[in-house]
């Protein structure tokens, strides 16, 4: 069974009317308080809006969220406004407005339901220095309290596993392959720690290691890290060396002895070729 419709007065349909964008909540109290309806629901309210096809203003012609705290000229001044960091947005506010029921907290969620942007991000840009660069904790406070001291890791210090696999500078290891290798510093990056004895060796004698080369064991013992055992040649010989891709030529360890520096002379002379045939292509 339908219930009887509310009737309304003409001045109640057009203060209605013209108070329709307002949240529905305050829309009943008001109209309530306006009129005297204590008969009247929102529920009623809403109806009535959905009935006339009156539009609230989704497409943005009214405020997002709940401002009802704010009037007219206290939200037109605060968009006007909202670039200023909170702090000064609020005391700004406060002189104009005299508002102690409104904390900055409450401006800062105005602004984040209003969708007003600030033009600031919160991240520090490309080349910019941190607050805080150069400056220490006070004594007591921050890493300095003698809380946070008793987790930290001495400067130099080594606990667990750190402790027992640690090799003092000038230590040597066996690597892959045979290769022997010595330790030259304990800074960072950990793989920059060891270096091949034989190319300390050759760099004393021949100064660094051009780019592209490699260093090639002539005897085949490359623990043998003698300067003159070692001889520095293009990368794309190495391949040669091994028997090239296919295998099709005798690789310089498996030869004997006596066949090596002729097995070298033919690799690079083809590798020679290869780089000619490349630059006239």
């Amino acid at each position: 069974m339908r219930c009887a419709p509310i009737p309304y007065s003409v001045a109640e349909m057009v203060w209605l009317e013209v108070n329709r964008t307002m949240v529905i909540s305050d829309y009943h109290r008001e109209f309530a308080r306006q009129f005297g309806r204590s008969d009247v629901t929102s529920v009623h309210l809403h109806g009535l809006r959905k009935r006339k096809g009156w539009k609230v203003g989704r497409d943005g012609s009214r405020y997002r969220g709940r401002i009802r705290l704010f009037s007219v000229a206290e939200i037109a001044w605060l968009s006007d406004q909202r670039a200023l960091p909170i702090a000064e947005y609020y005391e700004a506010y406060q002189s104009n407005f005299s508002r102690p029921d409104v904390t900055p907290q409450k401006l800062n969620a105005l602004r984040k339901r209003q969708g007003w942007k600030t033009g600031r991000t919160g991240q520090y840009q490309a080349g910019s220095a941190p607050l805080n660069k150069g400056k220490k904790c006070e004594p007591g406070t921050g890493g300095l309290h003698p809380n946070a001291r008793k987790t930290q890791f001495p400067k130099g210090g080594r606990t667990g596993n750190a402790a027992l696999n640690y090799k003092p500078i000038g230590a040597e290891r066996e690597y892959k392959g045979g290769y022997l290798q010595r330790k030259i510093h304990d800074d960072l990056p950990m793989q920059s720690r060891w270096k091949f004895i034989h190319q300390i060796n050759w760099e004393v004698v021949n100064g660094p290691l051009p780019k592209g080369f490699a260093l090639k064991c002539l005897d085949g013992d490359r623990k043998n890290t003698a300067a003159t055992n070692w001889e520095a040649i293009p990368r794309g010989v190495l391949a040669r060396l091994n028997g090239g891709r296919f295998r099709t030529t005798l690789p310089y360890d498996q030869a004997p002895d006596e066949l090596k520096p002729v097995v070298m002379a033919v690799a690079k002379l083809r590798h020679r070729a290869a780089e000619r045939r490349s630059a006239a292509a």
